[in-house]
């Protein structure tokens, strides 16, 4: 779990750091599980797994990069 968070915090694709985020759900759902506590698991699956990752990633694929935009204004085209 500890390696999943310093993976979110150092990672540049905001992607990929949403989806180590979505790792540190899993982890923290089995250990709520181990810990005899179910609901909270299932409560940590559904919202902090599922539902939050989904909406970070749809809010992802909906804004655009600063490179690309800096990419597509300054090519030369010949």
């Amino acid at each position: 779990m500890i390696a999943a968070a310093v993976y979110a915090v150092m990672q540049k694709d905001l992607l990929y750091a949403v989806l180590a985020t979505g790792v540190i759900s899993v982890v923290l759902s089995v250990f709520f599980y181990l810990l005899q506590a179910p609901d909270v698991a299932i409560t940590e699956a559904a919202i902090g797994i599922a539902l939050t990752t989904i909406i970070f990633i749809i809010t992802i694929r909906n804004t655009s990069r600063d490179e690309d935009e800096y990419r597509d204004n300054h090519v030369e085209k010949f």
